[in-house]
């Protein structure tokens, strides 16, 4: 029996003890869901590491760990309490435990703001997690409601304006020039809305039996995604003459990697095919959420070398 055929009985058999074992679908759910944030914590925090390269500030790897841990909790979280769209758009989340998920969101949140109120900065631990809360379930005091999903590109704005906010003012706490704070909340906060949107495209289905008004739902494919092109170009252009007049630090390796990255992105990930190649998944996750960790890991290669 060859390697493929012994490899793909296995995992035939895999699939159905998952289907016909209850205990072991919640088991495997479970460790999806908490599993499933991991990737954007560490993107998160490693963003967090290149605001401080473009703002000219040391580093703290303890701020950028405890940022990561605060967006690790606020997605699990998101998870953990479900919503409509998810029934499609995370079916491999079904059947998982929520009270873990939403457990181990609280220890990561507790042990992330505790880091940041020793920083001095615990008011940007309860942004992302006041603002996710707001969107995902909102409040409700008497005859007065209050929930930010829904209109058109809400979300995107949200994730980009939160998480903009929340990464530039991490790594410019101790900034004394507001202009370069500025500038890096743009060009994250922009990064983050176009990221989120290319998630939305592979997301059309659910988002629509919900009754989302996602940019590519209310849009459609073409003129997304050239609203996102005409953004990620002058989110750049705007970088890279803050960068040649040195109002923030000479960072072109960034900036360019960050450039030619968005643009693939772009073109290659902004369609709304049901049909998703596992090859083609995995790229778009390395060049999404792995963006981050490919600039971080070039920059320490070329400065080795050039020392």
């Amino acid at each position: 029996m060859s390697s493929n055929v012994f490899f793909g009985s296995f995992e035939r058999f895999l699939r159905y003890r998952r289907k016909n074992d209850p205990e072991i679908g919640e088991k495997n759910a479970t460790l999806e869901l908490l599993k499933s944030s991991i990737l954007v914590a560490f993107s998160g925090a490693l963003r967090i590491h290149i605001a401080f390269l473009l703002l000219q500030v040391h580093s703290s790897i303890f701020t950028c760990v405890a940022g990561g841990l605060i967006i690790y909790s606020v997605y699990t979280l998101d998870r953990a309490l479900g919503s409509e769209e998810d029934i499609v758009n995370r079916k491999e989340l079904s059947g998982s435990r929520k009270e873990i998920g939403f457990a181990a969101s609280m220890i990561t949140f507790v042990i992330g703001s505790y880091v940041l109120a020793k920083e001095g900065v615990i008011a940007l631990a309860f942004l992302p997690l006041v603002t996710g809360l707001l969107y995902s379930k909102g409040i409700k005091i008497g005859k007065f409601a209050l929930k930010l999903k829904g209109g058109l590109g809400v979300k995107n704005i949200i994730v980009g304006l939160t998480w903009g906010a929340f990464i530039s003012g991490l790594a410019g706490s101790t900034c004394r020039s507001v202009l370069p704070i500025v500038l890096v909340f743009t060009f994250f906060g922009v990064k983050l809305f176009i990221n989120s949107t290319i998630y939305d495209f592979k997301d059309v289905k659910g988002d629509t039996l919900a009754g989302l008004k996602t940019l590519p739902v209310s849009l459609g494919e073409q003129n997304t995604r050239n609203f996102l092109l005409g953004l990620h170009l002058l989110s750049h252009l705007i970088l890279g003459i803050a960068l040649i007049n040195g109002i923030i630090a000479f960072e072109p390796l960034i900036v360019l990697y960050s450039f030619i990255c968005g643009l693939i992105c772009i073109k290659n990930y902004t369609k709304t095919d049901d049909m998703e190649t596992t090859f083609h998944k995995l790229e778009r996750t390395i060049l999404v959420d792995g963006e981050s960790t490919s600039i971080v890991g070039l920059r320490t290669i070329v400065s080795t070398f050039l020392v």
